[in-house]
């Protein structure tokens, strides 16, 4: 028998917050719910599986992108299986692959960049966003306990998806972060990365940091943090890294996610035109 609660939202932040879920995750999921439900018109006992087909494809073909397509289902699925406890088969599959492909900084300009910042401390924010793949939420929440810098890794702790992964520590950014450790006296317990009031950066001050130097090397490209993410993966590839290697430090749930860095690396091409044979 389905159970129908007082309150939908209510209910799926509980849900999600006993599963651990992002406050992001969480809020999304609301979002896409609440959309569903005034879709239907319907009282939230009467909504059945043809009302979920029905939205879907109404989404569908409005253009929605199989990656948004996706996360309407997993919440829909959220709300029919584990708060109104309704056995329905939802197992459609839509395609992640981006319509546009992300962007993408060279070396060169990724090196500009980090010289384009004057402050160190920034400066190692961004070239460890940039050299560890990390998004930019798992830089600021980064402690000093999940750092073994001897051997050259760290941990990130609940991800994305509520996940924990491994990431490399760049050779060269090792003493910078010995350094700005032992300066600031930071405990174990402490954030690598706090303000000049011990309080958190937030997303915004990355941001502006980047949109700064930017502006600075006169880089055309439209920076954000996520960008240096984008690099990271991109030149790993170009490198020579398999698939699979970067699929892992980037912490991607499926290879389709990480095969679109086949497209934005540049491609070695060894074969010579017969025209510069004439």
């Amino acid at each position: 028998m389905a159970y129908v609660p007082v309150d939908i939202n209510e209910a799926v932040r509980r849900e999600c917050s006993r599963r651990r879920f992002s406050p992001r995750t969480i809020g999304t999921y609301q979002e896409c719910i609440k959309k569903f439900i005034g879709f239907t018109e319907k009282s939230i006992d009467k909504i059945g599986k043809k009302d979920v087909l029905d939205f879907l494809t109404c989404l569908s073909e409005k253009g929605y992108s199989g990656n948004t397509m996706h996360v309407y289902h997993m919440a829909i699925r959220f709300l029919m299986e584990d708060i109104l406890r309704k056995r329905i088969k939802l197992d459609i599959k839509y395609s992640k692959r981006p319509e546009k492909l992300p962007l993408v900084l060279s070396k060169e300009e990724c090196k500009s960049l980090f010289n384009a910042i004057v402050n160190e401390k920034h400066k190692l924010m961004i070239q460890l966003l940039y050299g560890a793949g990390l998004r930019a939420s798992e830089l600021l929440n980064l402690k000093i306990k999940e750092l073994n810098l001897n051997e050259g890794y760290g941990f990130v702790r609940n991800g994305k998806g509520n996940k924990d992964r491994i990431f490399i520590i760049p050779e060269s950014l090792k003493p910078k972060i010995i350094r700005l450790i032992a300066e600031e006296k930071l405990a174990s317990e402490n954030y690598l990365f706090t303000s000049n009031r011990n309080s958190n950066y937030d997303i915004r001050s990355l941001q502006e940091i980047i949109k700064k130097a930017s502006r600075i090397t006169y880089i055309k490209k439209n920076v954000h943090p996520h960008t240096l993410r984008h690099s990271f993966a991109t030149h790993l590839v170009e490198q020579g890294s398999s698939l699979q290697e970067v699929q892992a430090l980037l912490g991607h749930k499926s290879p389709e996610t990480t095969q679109v860095y086949l497209h934005t690396a540049i491609p070695k091409i060894n074969i010579k035109s017969p025209i510069d044979s004439l």
